[in-house]
């Protein structure tokens, strides 16, 4: 690995500390090398709040030697006034000579323009380091801008024998198929994405809070498929302390701060119109997590980009079956009695 890669695999290494707080801005690490060593390094925390190079361009101790530095950034340094100032503005302010990039921005307001704006200033501009791990990094910045729509996670648990939930149970209290260590790592992956989706059954069945207690950070926005408005007003997903959304096919008007209606024609395609909705609310991403129809429908129109199955060693005698999923794992992890497989479309 070059000295150029070595930089932007810590500006990866840095971004990541933002996953799930930076939205609807991308991950963005940041460091400053000179004479061969690090002196200053930062990670976007925060939208609203300063960017990654800002921070880095801050931790500078002595700033005279940033005249002499490289700032390496894993995405291109943004070139508009947004919530906060051009990145590429104030490293030409610093005269650092040279920036090295890990990958270009596709958003429409920046992409390429940064670049261009450092090069017009007379800075050194070298980009494509580490590029295919810098996407990843923000595969779902890069899926939102370019395919207009969120990055959609699929995530079940089924039983040893194939079931996703019993036939019949206690109303609103729902079974556990995975163990608490597998919960818990859910409502980890809830914090980092965000918007959770879930179907009519899901809710009716369980009444969930669809939240993260169990984890700290932001609870994600609620995504309730509820095509006739069947939820009861007093079911948790009409508590007000997270932003939900409605998607059915009867209009409505909301009254309630943080709650939103929004009308679909089921007939017609019902997954890209979900999909459209999600874009105009501007969702870079979201984990689907049932039930077992919905999950499938995506599965059918191959709308997913990754699918996060656990399987228990639990056993019921008859329920609903999981879904139909025949596709190649990518990798298999052991939690305690459960094992986690995950599964990346290489649409």
């Amino acid at each position: 690995m070059t000295l150029h890669q070595n930089y932007i695999k810590r500006c990866i290494e840095l971004a990541q500390n933002g996953l799930g707080t930076t939205y609807p801005n991308p991950l963005v690490g940041s460091v400053i090398v000179y004479n061969d060593t690090i002196i200053g390094e930062g990670w976007h925390q925060k939208s609203g709040e300063s960017h990654a190079e800002v921070i880095a361009i801050n931790s500078v101790k002595n700033k005279a030697h940033l005249k002499e530095s490289t700032i390496y950034v894993s995405l291109e340094p943004c070139s508009h006034f947004g919530k906060t100032p051009p990145c590429a503005d104030l490293i030409i302010e610093h005269q650092i000579p040279k920036v090295v990039i890990g990958t270009v921005d596709p958003f429409g307001k920046v992409c390429g323009n940064g670049i261009a704006r450092l090069k017009n200033a007379g800075i050194e501009v070298e980009v494509g380091f580490l590029e295919k791990e810098c996407q990843e990094l923000n595969k779902r910045f890069f899926t939102f801008h370019q395919k207009k729509r969120p990055y959609i996670i699929l995530k079940w648990a089924q039983t040893q024998n194939g079931f996703i939930a019993p036939t019949h149970k206690d109303h609103n209290r729902p079974v556990w198929i995975s163990n608490e260590f597998s919960r818990q790592l859910v409502h980890k992956w809830r914090a980092e994405e965000q918007a959770i989706l879930v179907g009519t059954n899901t809710v009716l069945e369980d009444n969930p809070k669809l939240d993260i207690r169990e984890w700290t950070g932001y609870n994600p926005t609620r995504i309730v498929l509820d095509r006739e408005l069947k939820t009861p007003e007093d079911y948790s997903v009409y508590d007000t302390s997270s932003k939900t959304i409605f998607i059915t096919e009867k209009h409505k008007e909301s009254n309630q701060e943080n709650i939103f209606f929004e009308t679909i024609n089921f007939q017609n395609n019902p997954n890209i119109q979900i999909l459209d909705v999600l874009y105009k609310h501007q969702i870079q991403s979201v984990i689907i997590e049932g039930g077992a129809s919905v999950l499938q429908s995506f599965i059918k129109d191959n709308l997913w980009d990754e699918a996060r199955v656990f399987a228990s060693d639990l056993i019921l005698e008859n329920g609903i079956k999981a879904p139909e999923f025949d596709f190649n794992k990518y990798s298999k992890n052991q939690i305690v009695n459960d094992s986690l497989s995950l599964f990346y479309n290489s649409h």
